[in-house]
């Protein structure tokens, strides 16, 4: 594949969510507020791209026994530095997040991609795949909190859209509506996809 189809692939045709069903603890909690699933889209696309990047270029030294226990290693070490930046930058943010920042080392998508092609593939093509799957990720969160926080909140990043006539939601600022809504979006991308395969 050239670095187009890479990103593509990883960013829409697999992407980590609606394809691979990976990291959707995040996406069912963290996806009541815009600014909370941007934010938590950006620290694990920070966190996959530095971690694909390292992991690739050592890729040849490290032992295949320990390669597991590396490789959280070096996740830990960036989700550290993302949790010190909400904490000094984004007080707010980090403590709505709460002990999902620290979740990040544990999430599906970064493991993944660091097995299955971080420590396959040359260091560019790894930061390509690990942005398409960053930026897929995000787009998930950010698609499922929209429609949460617009018809929970009445809000868009916080900034009032639908006036004091509308009535809000309460299920939708509850982590079930997330769960709905994640399945919703999983059965719109893959309904066509199953129905052409049985064709």
């Amino acid at each position: 594949m050239n670095r187009k189809e890479i990103f593509i692939t990883s960013a829409f045709t697999n992407n980590s969510i609606w394809r691979q069903i990976l990291g959707i603890c995040s996406a069912l909690a963290v996806t009541n507020l815009m600014q909370n699933s941007l934010v938590m889209g950006l620290g694990v696309t920070f966190t996959l791209i530095l971690t694909s990047l390292t992991i690739s270029l050592i890729r040849n030294y490290i032992p295949k026994s320990i390669r597991m226990m590396v490789q959280t290693l070096i996740i830990a070490a960036y989700v550290i530095i993302v949790d010190i930046f909400l904490k000094a930058f984004l007080p707010e943010v980090s403590k709505s997040l709460g002990p999902y920042v620290g979740l990040i080392i544990t999430n599906c998508i970064i493991m993944g991609r660091a097995e299955a092609f971080a420590g396959k593939n040359s260091a560019i093509d790894s930061m390509i795949d690990a942005i398409g799957s960053g930026l897929g990720y995000t787009l998930v969160l950010l698609l499922i909190a929209f429609v949460r926080e617009l018809f929970g909140f009445g809000s868009i990043f916080g900034f009032t859209v639908l006036g004091d006539w509308w009535q809000k939601w309460s299920i939708m600022v509850m982590a079930p509506s997330a769960f709905f809504l994640l399945a919703l979006i999983i059965w719109i991308v893959n309904g066509p996809i199953a129905t052409r395969k049985r064709k």
